[in-house]
């Protein structure tokens, strides 16, 4: 058998959708900072995506049998794990916990950039730098504090990022082996490195990277998109100590300008509700099968929409995490990644597929007859997926 692997995608924060709006703007400014920020991700997809023929990482698709674990594009070398409940500047010093790396690109295209900032070294007068760091630090702790995983791939990964990526660029992006972040338009979005729940988003995608691999079209592909708002907005719950009943379930809350008729880019709680503007138009997330979206698998209709019905799975954990209550990371989180990174789970898995696996793990995990297992359950069904 041949190399079956598929290439890493590179996924970024804002849908092609919503940038693709601004290209057809009044603003002869706007709609050509737009179009670069378009033809960078492309140029950048397609650079990814040459790497990844070489090697791969992930699940094979459910026709294709596994055959163990399979590396990624980054080496990762082995540090021993830091005492639970240490901090990172903590944990750094014992030996383990997070590494960090920011680097500046000083608005051009080639990565990484000049370094500006290592692991326990103190803030620098780059306010970006400074937000990236602690965003790596804040998406390191809540998988090591809530899952006991050490970094992206489990074995010390190190986290690199680099901020002021081109000019005007608008968006976030993992490319397979770091994180990229733009400083916005400054018109319409803000740096990218001031949410953290973005940056959170935007690392777990290589989390289910090295776990799931889940193929980054259709119905998969927009798993692999709420998974990732799943965990950001975990990164965001846990550092701000906050309940499943006191969270906002927004993704990017502040990321718009003033200018923007919008709060953020998704909501969890109310999909289709996140922003409403006469420039970047409506949400157009569905909460329910009945707004699902079929759209050619292409990248001109975003792989199949995956940016828009992952409302569907963003909303059934969402349900599910407040019918449980408490810390959402330890419920429906546990249960989501359990799923993510056990085995079984195909790559090209489907939203019955996710679903119906999501309610044996929490079975599995806290009890067919647990508060947990009838939560999940409930929350598939009120989305009308089982």
């Amino acid at each position: 058998m041949g190399n079956s692997h598929a290439p890493h995608p590179v996924c970024s924060i804002l849908p092609p959708y919503l940038v693709e709006r601004l290209t057809r703007h009044d603003d002869p400014a706007v709609a050509e900072a737009a179009q670069r920020t378009l033809r960078l991700d492309r140029e950048v997809r397609g650079r990814r995506e040459t790497r990844a023929a070489r090697v791969g990482s992930g699940r094979r698709a459910s026709s294709q049998p596994a055959t163990g674990a399979e590396q990624g594009i980054i080496p990762p070398y082995l540090r021993h794990a830091p005492a639970p409940g240490t901090q990172p500047a903590e944990a750094a010093t014992a030996g383990g916990g997070p590494k960090r790396q920011v680097d500046d690109a000083k608005h051009g295209t080639t990565l990484p950039g000049t370094p500006v900032r290592h692991e326990g070294e103190p803030p620098v007068a780059d306010a970006s730098a400074n937000e990236a760091y602690d965003g790596l630090g804040a998406t390191w702790q809540l998988y090591w504090t809530a899952y006991q995983r050490d970094s992206l791939d489990g074995a010390g990964l190190p986290l690199v990022a680099s901020v002021h990526y081109d000019t005007g660029f608008d968006n976030a992006f993992w490319d397979g082996e770091q994180m990229v972040f733009g400083d916005g338009d400054g018109t319409w979005f803000r740096s990218f490195t001031d949410c953290i729940d973005v940056i959170g988003h935007e690392l777990t995608h290589g989390v289910t990277q090295f776990t799931a691999g889940l193929t980054y079209v259709g119905q998969s592909g927009a798993l692999n998109e709420s998974v990732s708002d799943v965990f950001g907005s975990l990164v965001k719950q846990m550092s701000l100590g906050q309940t499943a009943e006191q969270a906002d379930w927004l993704i990017g809350q502040g990321l718009f300008t003033p200018q923007v008729k919008g709060v953020a880019l998704r909501s969890m709680k109310a999909p289709g509700t996140a922003y409403n503007d006469p420039h970047l138009g409506q949400d157009p997330q569905p909460a329910t099968m009945d707004g699902y979206v079929d759209l050619p698998h292409d990248d001109q209709h975003d792989n199949g929409g995956v940016h828009t019905n992952s409302g569907i799975a963003n909303h059934a954990f969402y349900l599910a995490a407040t019918a449980v209550g408490g810390h959402a990371w330890e419920g429906a989180g546990q249960v989501w990644y359990d799923v993510l990174t056990g085995s079984g789970l195909p790559k090209d898995v489907d939203f019955h597929g996710f679903a119906t696996a999501t309610v044996e793990a929490a079975g599995k995990r806290f009890g067919a007859d647990s508060r947990e297992a009838a939560a999940v359950q409930d929350a598939w069904t009120q989305v009308k997926v089982l």
